[in-house]
């Protein structure tokens, strides 16, 4: 492999650092925003309407995912016609699953305000009606989002791609700040979200297809593509389903055996020690670019040991954060509660083993993704996670909350005990071969982290 490559893991690294610094900066500083410019009960009133548009960010169906890796995948090949084909099926179904989610947005509000639904709020219903709708067209817009990075994939400008892409909550953070200032009520903040979503939709897409070389190919609406594209979509969506039945599920079941108290535990519990997933997040959005582009190329080689430094970088931190998080976890964890939630040891180091099987598989998933295979993933996935949450009942009401946490640790075991073989198959690999070449790849990952050739 060449330098650039350890250049393209080591910016597409700092992108998704940036990109979630941006996105917790979101999150963290409007809140003292909303409570200066509305009060907390206004603000409280507008964090329950917006359920209903947070819900919607999980309604896509995985379209975009499909078409952006399908997309991928033929323009490294050098089908280039394919790749015009995927792209204008691509936006075509996106664009009819954006027109589909505002027909039923309007159906939905319209529904709501004929029973009068909003005027049980402190917010007038014109307005909640107006602001939801304008926040709701502005999420269905980001929906296009993952075919248009992939274009940046495709042309091997994935960092510049994850930049712009964070200049869009950067955007959000910047406009929704001086709507407040300037005293704005909530159809005023909903304005500049949707606002900002369409400005950086244009101009995303405007850039990435400036990115891609096709201006020489005529792209043709073809049956299968959309079958495939669509087909695909879903098993990406299964991926949000799973996910949604492994946290609320385990939530509302430790809610109903233990009660509201042992759910600020468990939560907090887990909001501490997942706190290490993120790096793993960021080493998956570091390799994941170069790894589709390598396999779409036919570099069989390089995906594998950019498969392989993947791994063992995050069993390296997974042992280094689990060792770490049980040396000192338990303490900064009383700390941050203010000694308000009582833990015991053998829990909180239960719940610390966890990490450990976690990173392996996590960072394992990135091979469903760049071969665009998603039912591979998520059927699997969706199964065990209706039995970690079912075996939780079960050892909740036998051992209370460590009968809990060592039901949602045995999703991570048995996910890792699949994916780990099941990805590697599917990159043409023997699980046994990932640890032939510690001693290279851990001079590789020297290399990388100095900058040099690998």
């Amino acid at each position: 492999m060449k330098s650039n490559i350890a250049k393209g893991i080591i910016g597409n690294g700092l992108a998704q650092i940036v990109l979630k610094v941006i996105r917790i900066l979101d999150q963290l500083l409007l809140v003292p925003f909303f409570l200066v410019a509305w009060g907390p009960e206004y603000y409280g009133e507008w964090i329950t309407l917006s359920i209903f548009p947070t819900i919607l960010e999980f309604a896509d169906f995985g379209i975009g995912s499909a078409a952006g890796n399908s997309f991928v995948l033929a323009y490294t090949a050098g089908n280039k016609q394919k790749a015009a084909n995927i792209r204008k099926s691509g936006i075509i179904i996106i664009s009819a699953t954006i027109t589909l989610g505002v027909i039923l947005t309007t159906i939905i509000l319209s529904i709501a305000n004929y029973y009068k639904l909003f005027d049980k709020t402190i917010i007038p219903a014109n307005e909640a009606t107006i602001a939801l709708t304008l926040i709701m067209i502005a999420k269905l817009m980001t929906f296009s989002y993952h075919l248009i990075v992939s274009f940046f994939r495709s042309a091997r400008k994935a960092v510049l791609g994850n930049l712009i892409y964070s200049g869009y909550f950067a955007g959000n953070l910047v406009a929704g700040i001086c709507a407040l200032a300037l005293g704005y009520n909530i159809v005023g903040y909903a304005l500049s979200q949707f606002i900002v979503a369409i400005i950086f939709t244009i101009f995303y897409f405007i850039i990435g297809n400036k990115i891609i070389d096709l201006t020489k190919y005529r792209g043709n609406i073809i049956w299968s593509d959309i079958k495939n594209i669509t087909h695909k979509g879903f098993g990406y969506m299964l991926n949000m389903v799973w996910q949604g039945i492994y946290f609320q599920g385990s939530t509302f079941v430790v809610r109903v055996t233990l009660g509201a108290e042992s759910v600020a535990i468990f939560n907090t519990m887990r909001t501490a020690c997942r706190s290490i997933n993120q790096i793993f997040n960021i080493i998956n959005g570091s390799v994941f670019p170069e790894l589709q582009y390598a396999y779409g190329k036919g570099d069989m080689q390089t995906v594998h040991r950019l498969f392989r430094l993947s791994i063992l970088t995050s069993i390296i931190i997974g042992i280094l954060g689990t060792i770490m998080l049980m040396i000192f976890g338990l303490d900064i964890y009383n700390v941050w509660t203010n000694n308000t939630l009582s833990v015991t040891s053998n829990i909180w180091y239960t719940f610390c083993i966890g990490i450990l099987f976690n990173g392996i598989w996590w960072t394992s998933i990135v091979a469903y993704s760049a071969t665009n295979n998603p039912y591979n993933f998520a059927i699997p996935c969706t199964i065990t996670s209706c039995l970690s949450v079912g075996i939780s009942y079960i050892l909740s009401k036998q051992f209370g909350l460590y009968g809990a946490v060592l039901g949602i640790i045995l999703f991570d075991v048995i996910m890792m005990i699949y994916v780990l073989p099941d990805s590697t198959r599917l990159l043409g690999l023997k699980t046994k071969e990932l640890f032939y070449h510690i001693r290279e790849d851990l001079q590789s990952i020297k290399n990388i982290l100095l900058r040099k050739r690998i």
